[in-house]
């Protein structure tokens, strides 16, 4: 794994609630935007194909008058929910359509409009619902699982309290980040939420281990934890963009999807690890256990 030098931070500059001030509020607004979509569009963030059943086109235009997004709306007697383009494949769109479209009717519109039908993705509403059952459930399973672990693990509610509360922020922003950026919630979005969990977990734990159970003053302990888990989280952040990147620029949906949500899951842990769970350790081991 490559390594860079972790610079030291002088935690003593700074008090608990200027600490954990930052992440709570990032936490704040994201529940924020989570309600505010809920009341708008009666779920707290957009759900992709698989979710709510519907059918994807993806088609090629062998005109150049065919070659835009206004032109493939039009080519079809049924309302087009979504088009974008694939930028590694010039004059190629993909077309979302709503629960209910005739995936017959829709191909034979296409090539009745100058298209060349590349491929057909069909989702029911019924399966569709079933899908987003599962996933919530195992996002939730997952969760409560994680938690009773944690808190068997240390035995003590403030240290347990603390990573399950930066584990919930790690899952929290990333969803409300993804109704900023328009990204949708998959089955491979479910997939990176997921191992958000596992990330955030491993970056907590390792501080938690070290400052309760390691020898040496506390911020001696904070700073080996930090070598070890700066490197570790920067270093995935990194190879996550490089993939989100590099599926952009190949046309592939939900490897950008994925790359961009654990790119935003990573950055987030950085922030709850080392700013809101430090907190709530160095109060605990210089107030909380005094008292």
């Amino acid at each position: 794994m490559p390594s860079f030098d972790v610079p030291e931070v002088d935690y003593t500059r700074y008090s608990n609630r200027q600490l954990a001030g930052v992440p709570l509020a990032v936490l704040a607004l994201a529940l924020l935007v989570l309600a505010a979509w809920y009341v708008l569009n009666g779920t707290p963030v957009s759900l992709g194909l698989e979710f709510t059943g519907g059918t994807e086109l993806t088609i090629h235009a062998t005109s150049a008058q065919a070659a835009s997004q206004d032109a493939v709306r039009q080519a079809f007697s049924t309302p087009v929910s979504a088009v974008r383009s694939i930028p590694s494949r010039p004059d190629t769109y993909v077309a979302t359509f709503g629960s209910g479209a005739d995936a017959s009717t829709l191909q034979s519109q296409a090539r009745s409009a100058g298209y060349e039908v590349v491929s057909t993705t069909s989702t029911s509403a019924t399966f569709g619902a079933q899908s987003q059952r599962f996933a919530l459930l195992g996002l939730l399973g997952s969760f409560v699982g994680m938690a009773i672990i944690v808190f068997v693990l240390f035995r003590t509610a403030v240290p347990s309290g603390a990573v399950v509360l930066s584990a919930f922020g790690d899952i929290v922003i990333p969803v409300a980040l993804m109704n900023v950026f328009g990204i949708q919630l998959s089955l491979g979005t479910v997939a990176a939420l997921l191992m958000l969990i596992g990330y955030s977990v491993d970056s907590d734990i390792l501080l938690t281990n070290h400052v309760l159970r390691r020898s040496g003053s506390f911020y001696e302990s904070v700073d080996r934890a930090m070598k070890t888990g700066v490197t570790m989280t920067v270093t995935s952040l990194v190879a996550m963009a490089v993939m989100a990147v590099v599926a952009y620029a190949f046309g592939i949906e939900l490897l950008t999807s994925i790359g961009l949500v654990l790119v935003f899951g990573l950055a987030t842990d950085l922030m709850n690890t080392y700013m809101l769970n430090l907190s709530l350790l160095r109060w605990y081991k210089f107030e909380g256990v005094s008292r």
